[in-house]
């Protein structure tokens, strides 16, 4: 590790952690528009964070140390992965040792810890959020982790760096039908774990649906502020990851200023698209009922295991 590799991750961060909540902001505005209303403008997410930084906290009286934990392990885990993966380029810190089961799992360790906070209140509502969303990803992570396999096939490496560069210099690999059917099976594991339609309403707080709403019910002020920044990132770098498995071009090969910043434009071009086809994707489909998402999840399970049958027969 340097000081161009530690000033490279440096920039990755900032560009995550002012760019979640854009994006957040972009993905409720093309919504609104396409459904025939002017909706919050683009910025209104950091609006609403400086809001409620500026508020009051409270917490519930039942609740321990792991309430108030919660958010801050939720983007410090964020800013972890913001760090050490290739977004705007393949020279971050570590890049040597970025491994992409350890990334998935240091980011489902910001879910689970929203999931013990919400168990942690004593309340109903937390208690139905937590026993969702942990079923979820638990039907979620197998999918994700045979995906990852099948993505690491072609280098018999899970080093993310790798995987990446390789797509990056030949791209044969990205029309790969193993790749493509990996990349399938991200897509559904990126809408669950972000909360999005049809596993997910983010914008309904209807009781008898609502997932992720419900674990941070109970969260107000700087807490909940954090929470709204934390999840911003993550959504962030879950759509970073996918552009850049799917079309890599543009990232950073090396650390110079010029290619960081082409990196840094390419990476914020392709998140931006991605969240206006998500958005484009939402207003034309329905909340899946509760008891039908094993299906969809179990699809994307399937996809990822035929992408790793695949890329192993045609070795």
């Amino acid at each position: 590790m340097n000081l161009a590799s530690l000033l490279t991750g440096a920039t990755q961060l900032a560009l995550v952690v002012l760019g979640g909540p854009l994006l957040l902001g972009l993905m409720r505005t093309v919504r609104s528009r396409l459904e025939g209303r002017d909706g919050p403008p683009v910025s209104q997410p950091w609006r609403d964070i400086a809001k409620l930084a500026h508020k009051q906290r409270t917490r519930p009286n039942e609740s321990s140390w792991i309430f108030p934990a919660a958010p801050l392990v939720l983007v410090a885990t964020a800013a972890t992965v913001a760090v050490l993966a290739p977004l705007a380029t393949l020279t971050p810190p570590l890049s040597a040792s970025t491994d992409f089961i350890a990334v998935i799992f240091v980011l489902l360790v910001g879910s689970v810890s929203l999931a013990l906070a919400a168990l942690d209140t004593g309340t109903a509502f937390g208690g139905m959020g937590a026993s969702r969303a942990l079923t979820i990803g638990a039907l979620v992570e197998p999918a994700l982790l045979v995906a990852v396999l099948a993505l690491s096939l072609p280098l018999h490496s899970t080093n993310l760096i790798a995987i990446v560069a390789e797509g990056s210099a030949h791209a044969s690999v990205l029309v790969g039908p193993s790749h493509l059917l990996a990349l399938g099976s991200f897509v559904v594991v990126i809408l669950a774990e972000s909360g999005r339609l049809p596993v997910d309403n983010p914008s309904t707080h209807l009781e008898l649906t609502m997932i992720y709403e419900a674990l941070i019910l109970e969260y107000s002020g700087p807490d909940l502020a954090l929470v709204t920044l934390g999840e911003s990132m993550r959504l962030a770098i879950w759509f970073g990851l996918f552009v850049n498995l799917v079309a890599p071009w543009g990232i950073a090969t090396h650390a110079g200023a010029l290619a960081i910043l082409l990196g840094v434009l390419a990476v914020a071009l392709k998140v931006a698209l991605a969240g206006v086809a998500v958005a484009l994707f939402e207003v034309t489909t329905a909340k899946l009922r509760l008891f039908r998402l094993p299906e969809l999840l179990a699809g994307g399970f399937i996809l990822a295991l035929l992408g790793v049958v695949t890329g192993a027969v045609m070795r």
